[in-house]
């Protein structure tokens, strides 16, 4: 990507590592747009992420949330959040690198654990659960996502200083 101009970067990572915090200030910064790929959803069929899980299951959320990517990956100037999850379904991590940069933010499991405890009742796929269980689930789903994850092509550590982020983006 270098001497390239980034028009369109992707965040990824899991749930909780800091994409939306972190794409509204890059956005900010780089004078880009931010598109959060939930809100962008929820925003087309006038239900939250958690309501869709519930009425419609994870399948049909998947391919909501493929089409929006598809959409979505056409705007220009963007910053695209994508939920955790995005890049380990269909074709999507291909889609991804192939129209812009991907960067994933990248968390030990016990910091997202830190991260995700007081706001656990908004997401659906861990509202259920304890502290010990969340965090043998963050682990598990870490070792899954893994592969998916690796393909981008910046890995950041998104607790950085901003400047710093953008640095390495720009690099």
């Amino acid at each position: 990507m270098k001497n390239l101009p980034i028009n369109r970067i992707f965040l990824i990572g899991y749930m909780g590592s800091g994409k939306t915090t972190l794409g509204k200030a890059l956005a900010l910064r780089l004078n880009m747009s931010f598109v959060d790929l939930d809100h962008y959803i929820e925003q087309r069929q006038f239900k939250t992420v958690a309501q869709i899980f519930e009425e419609r299951g994870e399948d049909e959320f998947r391919r909501m949330e493929h089409e929006a990517l598809l959409e979505a990956s056409e705007f220009e100037n963007v910053i695209i959040s994508t939920g955790g999850g995005a890049p380990c379904f269909y074709d999507n991590m291909d889609i991804m690198d192939e129209r812009g940069l991907t960067v994933y933010l990248q968390l030990s499991p016990q910091k997202l654990l830190d991260n995700l405890k007081q706001g656990k009742l908004k997401r659906p796929l861990i509202k259920n659960k304890t502290d010990e269980e969340l965090f043998h689930f963050i682990e598990e789903n870490l070792k899954k996502r893994n592969c998916y994850y690796s393909q981008a092509r910046l890995v950041i550590d998104p607790e950085r200083n901003i400047d710093e982020i953008i640095m390495k983006i720009q690099a």
